[in-house]
C-alpha cells in the first residue's frame, strides 16, 4: 500500500523551514523588489541562521560533510524555501551536488570550506553560443605540463558575483575520428574547479533580468587562466556524466520551487474570491471564477504527486532522465498557467506591487528556460519513448 504521509523528521523539517521563511525571509521581499539588491548584512544574517538550522548543505551526503538528507526531504525543504524570493532562498545555500565527486586536494580546498560555509560555489556552463547545445561550447582547456590553460567566456552565471569559485565546464579536445558524429566532431567536455582569485579570471556584471530581482547573473571571462592539473573533476571528458548527475536533482528543485509559488498564488486567488463582491455576491459564486479555481487546484495536486514520485525514485535509485524531465516540464508550465489565472482572478490589483502576484507571474517565465528549456525536456521524454522501439 502506498503511504504518502511524512515521517516525523520530515514534518519537523517542513515546519522549521516554513517558519524560517515566513518570519525571516518574507518580510524582506519588498525591499529586494524595490532595490533589486540583497543587503549584504541581511544575506549574512540569513546564512548564519540557515547554518544553525542545518539547512546549509543539507543536500550533500554525510560522507561529504553535508546533511545527508534523502531526496524527498530535500524536495520538501526546497518547496518551503521556494515560497519566497529566490535571492532570499539562496541564503540557505545548497551547494552543487557535483561537489560530492571531489577527491584528494579538491576536498580540502573546495568541498570542505563550502560545506562549512566559508566558500560559495556556482556552476559555469552556458555560453553566448552554447545554451542547450553544450557540445557547442567554445571555452576550452588545454593541458600544458601539469597545468590546465583555460580560455573562453561564460554568461548567465547565477550568483557568480557572490561566489568564490565555479565548477567550470570546458572543451578539452575531441573524441577519436571513429567515434565522431557525421555532423561534427564530438567534443570532450570536462569539469574544473576554478577559483575567482586565479589570475586571468574576470567576473563581470551580467544582464538586467525581468525575473528574480536581486538574484544576480554574471559574465565570466577566462584569459589564459592557469590552474593545477588536480583541479579537473574526474577523468578528462567526464563532464557530461557530472552534468547529468547535477541536472536531475536541480530540475527537481526548480519543479519544487514552481509548485510552492503556484500554491502561494492560488491561496491569494482563493482568498480573494471569497472576500471580493461584485453584482451583489462573492465572486467565487460565479463559475467564471470557481471553475478556474478548481482547475488550478487540480494542476497543483498533480504537480505535487509528480514531485513526490520523482524524489522517491531518486531515493530508490530508479529515477530516469525522463522522470526528471516530465516533472520539470509539467511543474514549470503549470506555474505559468496558475500564476496567470490567479492574476486574472484578482484582476487589476494583481498587477499592482501591493500583492506578490505580479512578481510570481513575472518570475515564472524563466523557469521554462533555465536548467533545460521546455523543448529540451520534451526532447528527453520523446527520445526515451522512441529509442526502445527503433531498430
Amino acid at each position: 500500500m502506498i503511504d504518502f504521509s511524512l515521517t516525523d523528521e520530515q514534518q519537523m523539517l517542513v515546519e522549521m523551514t516554513h517558519d524560517f521563511v515566513e518570519k525571516e525571509m518574507l518580510p524582506h521581499e519588498e525591499t529586494l523588489e524595490r532595490t533589486d539588491a540583497l543587503p549584504p548584512e541581511l544575506a549574512a544574517s540569513l546564512k548564519k541562521r540557515a547554518i544553525e538550522l542545518g539547512l546549509h548543505a543539507c543536500n550533500l551526503p554525510e560522507e561529504a560533510g553535508g546533511g545527508g538528507l534523502d531526496a524527498v526531504s530535500v524536495m520538501l525543504i526546497e518547496k518551503e524555501l521556494g515560497r519566497t524570493s529566490l535571492a532570499l532562498a539562496e541564503c540557505a545555500h545548497r551547494p552543487l551536488n557535483i561537489l560530492a565527486s571531489c577527491e584528494g586536494e579538491q576536498v580540502k580546498q573546495f568541498l570542505e570550506p563550502t560545506v562549512r560555509g566559508e566558500k560559495r560555489d556556482c556552476i559555469a556552463m552556458t555560453e553566448p553560443g552554447a545554451g542547450s547545445d553544450l557540445r557547442g561550447m567554445k571555452c576550452k582547456a588545454v593541458l600544458d605540463g601539469n597545468e590546465w590553460i583555460i580560455n573562453g567566456e561564460k554568461h548567465f552565471i547565477s550568483q557568480a558575483s557572490i561566489s568564490d569559485y565555479c565548477v567550470l565546464f570546458a572543451a578539452t579536445g575531441s573524441e577519436p575520428f571513429e567515434d565522431q558524429t557525421v555532423k561534427a566532431p564530438r567534443k570532450y567536455i570536462s569539469a574544473f574547479l576554478v577559483d575567482f582569485s586565479d589570475p586571468g579570471v574576470e567576473v563581470a556584471p551580467g544582464y538586467k533580468n525581468v525575473s528574480h530581482r536581486a538574484y544576480t547573473n554574471n559574465i565570466l571571462r577566462f584569459d589564459n587562466v592557469r590552474i593545477p592539473q588536480w583541479r579537473i573533476m574526474g577523468p578528462e571528458g567526464d563532464g557530461f556524466r557530472l552534468v547529468n548527475q547535477w541536472l536531475g536533482p536541480t530540475r527537481l528543485t526548480v519543479a519544487a520551487t514552481c509548485v510552492a509559488r503556484a500554491e502561494r498564488a492560488f491561496e491569494i486567488a482563493l482568498n480573494y474570491s471569497v472576500s471580493r463582491e461584485q453584482f451583489g455576491q462573492k465572486i467565487g459564486k460565479f463559475q467564471g471564477i470557481s471553475f478556474p479555481l478548481a482547475d488550478m487546484a487540480t494542476e497543483i495536486k498533480m504537480a505535487n504527486l509528480m514531485l513526490f514520485e520523482t524524489a522517491w525514485k531518486i531515493d530508490q535509485g530508479s529515477v530516469t532522465p525522463e522522470d526528471c524531465a516530465m516533472t520539470k516540464l509539467f511543474c514549470t508550465e503549470m506555474l505559468s498557467r496558475v500564476a496567470d489565472q490567479a492574476l486574472q482572478t484578482v484582476g487589476g490589483m494583481g498587477l499592482m506591487e501591493d500583492l506578490p502576484l505580479e512578481r510570481i507571474w513575472r518570475d515564472a517565465r524563466v523557469e521554462r528556460i533555465w536548467d533545460g528549456t521546455s523543448e529540451i525536456q520534451r526532447h528527453i521524454i520523446s527520445r526515451g519513448l522512441l529509442r526502445p522501439l527503433e531498430k
